[in-house]
């Protein structure tokens, strides 16, 4: 046998910077660490939870806020004037709530193809999710499709994003067996089919049905309402609590296919399961909000970086952290130009691009150039 390590042995994942370390058994300074930054994490949840709340056209002071919560909860406090606890509980909340589910599910997914992938690089978009869900968007927007009344782009989106994930695992397998490198360059393929599809769709759209188009492809949280908080709770949550479960069989991926093998992991099993978790997660998120970028992909890798790469951290940590950015981003969006509200998807791109890529000049410089 030779003197390979574990980590050595890894199949090639394409061209990536450097495959995510094996993770090694917490240190009491490492659990230290990650209690720090899950403290700190819901610490500033809770503020900006307040702060959304607070804040907008029409301010509420934090106080009212907090007063309305206890009426409403049954612990005292009292209630506001109808104008105020109108915007509170029919605008705001629905908002704070859904841009928390929103933001959960794109960071855990990130969490659980980093993971699946082997690669720091890896982001839903990577197998065709969030492009199939456009496709289906587009589709039903420039087709005028209104099988379910106003519910008829989401469900869409949903199903063709999920559609699509079936299709590329199933294009990607081979004699009863999945690749990593096949499923990504399946879905490399399938994303600029999709891209194909979408500006065949916009050229053929009417002016109302582009700018409809292009309004939900930049990303918003702006018509969050609570039927749509209700339709993405049950799949956030049942993702969210599947993808811990996953955890120790994440680490022992990490250690490479075969070695995994050998300690007992079904890693075709293992890695249907989490795709259709990661499916489940995106589109549904993709479904409400439109394109939101670089959440999924930042999250879990400055993470990483800052407590290890153990998942049984990770998952739940990058399902906290996504929640804190998608909820600051959502107040930056909806306050730094008022009183019009900037695209949350562009808000992400452009804060998470110049992120991204300090984080690929560090990892170069660190690992000594390109893995």
């Amino acid at each position: 046998m030779s003197g390979e390590s574990p980590t050595q042995t890894r199949e090639a994942t394409g061209p990536v910077l450097a495959p995510v370390p094996a993770p090694a058994p917490l240190t009491r300074r490492g659990r230290g660490t990650a209690w720090l930054l899950s403290a700190g994490m819901a610490a500033a949840l809770a503020a900006l939870v307040l702060a959304s709340a607070a804040l907008g056209a029409y301010a509420i002071p934090v106080g009212d806020v907090l007063g309305s919560l206890q009426h409403r909860t049954g612990l005292g406090g009292t209630a506001l004037d109808r104008v105020a606890e109108s915007v509170l509980w029919n605008v705001r909340f629905p908002r704070i709530v859904l841009a928390a589910l929103v933001g959960a599910s794109l960071g855990c997914a990130g969490a659980l193809m980093q993971g699946v992938f082997g690669n720091p690089l890896a982001e839903p978009g990577v197998i065709g999710i969030s492009s199939g869900a456009a496709v289906g968007a587009v589709c039903c927007i420039s087709l005028g499709l209104n099988f379910l009344g106003t519910w008829s782009v989401a469900a869409a989106a949903f199903v063709s994003g999920l559609a699509t994930v079936l299709l590329v695992y199933a294009m990607s397998r081979s004699g009863g067996r999945s690749e990593v490198v096949t499923l990504i360059l399946t879905g490399i393929a399938v994303n600029a089919f999709g891209g194909a599809l979408i500006g065949l769709f916009i050229f053929f759209a009417d002016t109302a049905a582009v700018n409809q188009i292009a309004f939900w492809q930049l990303g918003s949280l702006s018509q969050a309402t609570w039927p749509k908080v209700l339709a993405v709770l049950p799949c956030a949550l049942l993702g969210l609590a599947a993808a811990p479960l996953y955890a120790r069989r994440l680490d022992l991926l990490a250690l490479g296919e075969r070695p995994a093998r050998h300690l007992g992991v079904d890693v075709e099993r293992l890695r249907l399961v989490l795709i259709l978790v990661i499916a489940l997660l995106t589109a549904a998120a993709v479904a409400v909000s439109g394109i939101i970028s670089f959440v999924g992909l930042v999250v879990p890798h400055l993470l990483r970086m800052a407590a290890g790469p153990g998942h049984r951290f990770l998952i739940g940590g990058s399902a906290l952290g996504g929640a804190v950015v998608l909820l600051a981003g959502d107040l930056a969006a909806r306050t730094l130009a008022a009183p019009a509200e900037l695209p949350l998807g562009v808000l992400t791109a452009l804060l998470g691009s110049p992120v991204f890529f300090w984080l690929l000049r560090r990892t170069r410089r660190t690992q000594g150039g390109w893995a």
